[in-house]
């Protein structure tokens, strides 16, 4: 059986393994503490019977007007948790939050241009590719940014994809 709480201090200690792989980018703990006080319900655990962490989700939210935006930050499951719609749950949890209790206009990630397993994941879960962002990831790999509209949008304006990529410096960042 699983849960989905809100991530705590403790989880700190108890969740690296969720971190193991190679595509998950990793933190440092004055970033997590940071989400955890700022945006505490936009964070959540996945824990086991045995109150192991399975898999998280960090994110915020951020931006102004038709901006106003839920952004997922990190999602990641432990591999050995991974085909139990985790991460489908995880992300369903953030979109709520950001659509009924901060109606927001939409949701946001960036995603590793190569990491096709997790682009399939976010399209089946209705997000689309807004635009590339070159060298995003260390200066070196693209950066996929995709969203997901939600129900403020009624016109779906926050998906409609840019025509060309863009650098990391023309990234609007609150």
């Amino acid at each position: 059986m699983t849960t989905i709480r809100r991530f705590c201090c403790d989880d700190l200690l108890r969740f690296a393994s969720v971190n193991l792989d190679h595509l998950t980018e990793t933190f440092n703990m004055s970033f997590y503490m940071t989400y955890l006080a700022r945006w505490p319900d936009y964070f959540h655990a996945a824990v086991n019977l045995g109150g192991r962490v399975m898999g998280y989700i960090m994110g915020k939210v951020e931006g102004q007007g038709e901006s106003w935006h839920g952004h997922v930050t990190a999602v990641s499951v432990a591999s050995e948790f991974r085909r139990q719609k985790l991460a489908k749950k995880l992300m369903n949890l953030l979109e709520e939050i950001s659509d009924k209790m901060d109606k927001a206009y939409f949701v946001d990630l960036f995603v590793r241009a190569s990491n096709m397993p997790a682009i399939r994941m976010y399209e089946k879960l209705g997000y689309v590719v807004y635009r590339r962002v070159l060298r995003y990831y260390s200066g070196e790999e693209d950066g996929l940014d995709m969203r997901k509209a939600l129900s403020q949008d009624v016109e779906k304006k926050s998906i409609i994809p840019l025509k060309r990529p863009i650098t990391p410096d023309e990234l609007e960042y609150d």
